[in-house]
């Protein structure tokens, strides 16, 4: 369903998830998780149309009957939080050890929003929280949902261009394939993995996770080669952010 400047991804039964317009190579991809209390939206990117996007596929009335909270998984992630929080007046939930999303939510001129830590589960779900932490070098938090076996990996993971080389469907961020997180990621048997950064796997993700996460090594050379000067674009720029 494209709109002029957002367009929806990744829709089935127990959510979805949106792009923005843009020539962005990263692919930077948001979602929305339906609850029994309405849509979480998972590292919120804010777009023109995005009200009528929720409204149609949420539980409420409007955009703001339909949202029960928004997430920040990645430090990375906090983008545009803060302002859609406050349009539909809940919190900003940030999970425990993602410290660096709390110095960069850009609240809103004249307006307060509540910023809230969960540790195991986004509240009143069935979400549960994992916390990733690749090298050390970031925190990260990723999200399953038992019931459907769905996997939301916010950074470690992707299927966006820099993420990926070959045939990968699911590639591991380049400057953690020497260390991949296998002993975070591998216990799960997804139906479906959505990530932050591209288009979710749908088809066989569970042998796609393992893939990316047993062939991540090996494939390092290749990487170096296709994705490593991007990836160091990007490390500058997010550290100058």
């Amino acid at each position: 369903m494209p709109l002029d400047s957002l367009a929806v991804v990744d829709a089935f039964d127990g959510g979805f998830g949106w792009r923005t317009a843009g020539d962005d190579s990263l692919a930077r991809t948001s979602h929305a998780l339906r609850t029994d209390d309405g849509l979480w939206l998972l590292d919120p990117l804010d777009a023109p149309g995005l009200d009528d996007v929720i409204a149609e596929r949420g539980p409420g009335d409007d955009a703001a009957a339909s949202v029960a909270g928004v997430a920040v998984c990645a430090g990375w992630h906090a983008r545009d939080a803060a302002a859609v929080a406050a349009r539909y007046d809940v919190p900003v939930t940030v999970p425990a050890g993602v410290d660096r999303a709390l110095d960069h939510l850009e609240q809103p001129a004249g307006v307060d929003v509540d910023v809230q830590r969960a540790d195991d589960r986004l509240p009143s779900t069935d979400v549960s929280l994992h916390g990733v932490s690749p090298m050390g070098a970031w925190t990260e938090a990723v999200c399953w949902r038992d019931r459907d076996r769905t996997l939301y990996v916010p950074e470690s993971l992707g299927t966006a261009d820099p993420f990926v080389v070959g045939d990968e469907r699911l590639g591991v961020i380049f400057y953690a394939r020497l260390l991949p997180p296998r002993d975070a990621l591998a216990g799960f048997s997804p139906d479906r993995v959505l990530v932050g950064h591209g288009d979710g796997v749908f088809d066989d993700a569970a042998a796609a996770l393992a893939d990316a996460l047993d062939a991540s090594r090996r494939r390092f050379p290749r990487a170096v080669v296709e994705n490593g000067p991007r990836a160091m674009r990007n490390l500058v720029a997010a550290a100058l952010a």
